[in-house]
């Protein structure tokens, strides 16, 4: 399930990325919807890397390293 989550975060944030260069050549850096999806990726990150430490912290996440 936490796996999943991270997931889809992951792919929402590749979304709010493509979506600020679409506003960015659409618009021209003139509106605020570049800031927008700039504020949203940006939010989606600290979320995925709070799932991320909540998920190793508690052993749901399990990292196989040897080193």
């Amino acid at each position: 399930m936490l796996k999943a989550a991270i997931l889809l975060l992951l792919l929402a944030t590749l979304v709010s990325l493509f979506s600020g260069l679409f506003f960015l050549v659409r618009d021209g850096g003139r509106g605020n919807r570049v800031l927008h999806a700039l504020y949203l990726r940006v939010c989606l990150a600290a979320v995925t890397l709070g799932l991320i430490a909540w998920g190793l912290h508690s052993g749901e996440l399990v990292s196989h390293v040897t080193w």
